[in-house]
């Protein structure tokens, strides 16, 4: 059986040993190299990104599936990566997301090809889910509910840390050594994580007798999630208002929506419905959304505007954006602590607030812009990330029951992918269909002759990408407008996904501070009437 705390948390029903394997700021420092080694590399390929397309001639659709076959495999296995680490154990399916990740780290860079890149980022990416939602598990299991935000706080600056370091050392790498080597990068991390959780990690897991394991639910959930992503990364070439896109979006949509229900009808199921009593945790899932839709659809617009349009190598790149992760850094603990003594119904909207602002600001961004149009997005990009992220951890997963720690971390995740995925198709989407309707006009108005700016309406999918089409039998003249237009037309589509993102922001400020109710405590549970 399990015991109930004073504010309604049950405690673990196996509650790991006294010692080495069971102290948890230890426990702590062994998650923390998993961590770091995922947040390192999601900062990395950012980076990388514009090295795989020229090295392997990649379009800009294939690119995106760089990044989106990562997030789909994530978001699809994530829930199911906590279910098992709840089930059967969270220290082995972390241990087995930390080899697996490693090992695909390595596979992407001996790949040799952008097909190859792509299948071992979805490996890469289902290891991932194994691996990060065990994280916040076994500090759920491991941590007293007293102590749980301050480390959730730390949790949170590992990882904006891991982000921070990311654009350096990978800018490093592929413009020093090559594109291949940030992912090898992994390998060294991924086998001191492993020797040390080992040591370390106890083990934990909640047993709820002989029952079958929710194979439907995870096929469904899986098959909602791909099936509504997949629709959403079509959308740009099939077009937002055909057919086929909103038939798939629906399609997706409909099996979530009968996942919700068949879930209902089981003792045991993959994601018990309960936990979404809170609203709390409700807010908190879908705010984690908006966030990393905000997060990593700007960023990898950034760094195609810094590098493809400005002009800056790798390592600038990095550097210029240092004060987004510096700033997550700062936020993180922030948050953490405003969450501890006010409740998510203050930090949340605030966090909103920051991102929504810093979105806005990107507006103003031109092609030949200083770099005092940069930085303050950058930072409040950066404050907004870190405090939303310290402030939805602890809605999630601190109003979560122990025994379903693993699957509240997975529905974190998975939120964060989804988000993250839905970030970086919409916004890249929306830059290229302005791309697609002001690109002509702006070769013109840069000085094109109107025959050749006809001409280069083909080239819609390279300026999506911020890169001009130039070649080499062009006058000088010509050439230094066609460069001009093409900035132009890539920074108007800038523009439509910075507005875009910033009016996201401040709706899911507004929902945040509406709908949670005032004076809710991190760690309470709402249970149902007996």
């Amino acid at each position: 059986m399990s015991a109930v705390t004073a504010t309604g948390v049950p405690t673990p029903a196996h509650a790991p040993p006294a010692g080495r394997r069971g102290n948890p700021w230890l426990s702590l420092a062994a998650v923390a190299f998993g961590l770091f080694m995922v947040g390192l590399d999601g900062s990395v390929v950012s980076i990388a990104n514009p090295e795989i397309g020229r090295d392997l001639r990649a379009s800009t659709a294939q690119l995106q599936w760089v990044t989106n076959a990562y997030l789909l495999a994530l978001a699809a296995a994530l829930i199911l990566g906590g279910k098992l680490g709840d089930r059967f154990g969270r220290r082995r399916y972390y241990l087995i997301g930390v080899a697996g990740f490693t090992v695909s780290s390595v596979a992407i860079g001996l790949a040799g090809s952008i097909d190859g890149v792509i299948a071992f980022r979805a490996a890469q990416g289902f290891f991932g889910a194994l691996l990060m939602p065990n994280t916040l598990g076994i500090l759920r299991a491991v941590f007293p509910p007293r102590r749980f935000g301050m480390a959730v706080g730390i949790w949170a600056m590992v990882s904006s840390v891991s982000t921070a370091l990311g654009p350096i050392v990978g800018g490093l790498l592929v413009q020093h050594v090559s594109w291949e080597s940030v992912f090898y990068l992994n390998a060294p991390v991924g086998v001191l994580a492993l020797i040390v959780s080992a040591l370390v990690l106890p083990e934990s897991r909640n047993s709820t007798g002989r029952h079958r394991f929710d194979v439907a639910g995870v096929a469904l959930l899986a098959a909602g999630l791909l099936v509504l992503v997949f629709g959403v990364v079509k959308g740009e070439t099939w077009g937002w208002g055909s057919g086929r896109t909103l038939g798939t979006l629906l399609a997706g949509l409909l099996i979530l929506v009968f996942f919700g229900w068949f879930e209902t009808r089981l003792e045991h199921p993959l994601l018990p419905m309960r936990l979404f009593r809170s609203p709390a945790l409700t807010i908190g899932a879908l705010i984690t959304a908006v966030n990393f839709f905000t997060l990593l659809g700007s960023i990898f617009y950034i760094m195609l505007y810094l590098q493809n349009v400005r002009g800056y190598s790798p390592v600038w790149a990095g550097v210029l954006t240092l004060p987004l992760s510096l700033a997550s850094v700062v936020a993180s603990p922030v948050g953490a602590a405003l969450t501890d003594r006010f409740g998510p119904r203050f930090s949340m909207p605030l966090g909103m607030v920051l991102q929504g602002g810093a979105s806005f600001g990107l507006m103003l961004l031109d092609t030949d812009s200083g770099y005092g149009a940069m930085w303050p997005s950058f930072i409040g990009l950066g404050l907004g990330v870190g405090m939303v992220m310290a402030a939805s951890s602890e809605a999630i997963v601190g109003n979560a029951p122990v025994k379903d720690g693993g699957v509240a971390g997975g529905l974190q995740a998975t939120m964060l992918q989804v988000g993250g995925a839905l970030g970086t198709s919409v916004l890249i989407s929306l830059i290229s269909s302005r791309v697609g309707g002001t690109l002509v006009g702006s070769l013109t108005d840069a000085g094109v002759p109107a025959p050749l700016a006809q001409g280069l309406r083909a080239a819609q999918d390279a300026v999506a990408m911020g890169i001009a089409p130039v070649t080499p039998d062009m006058p000088g003249t010509v050439r230094a407008a066609v460069i001009e237009g093409a900035g132009a037309a890539f920074v108007a589509g800038v523009h439509t996904a910075a507005l875009a993102s910033g009016v996201l922001c401040l709706i899911g400020a507004v929902v945040s501070a509406v709908f949670i109710r005032r004076g809710a405590r991190p760690g309470e549970i709402v249970l149902p009437a007996h």
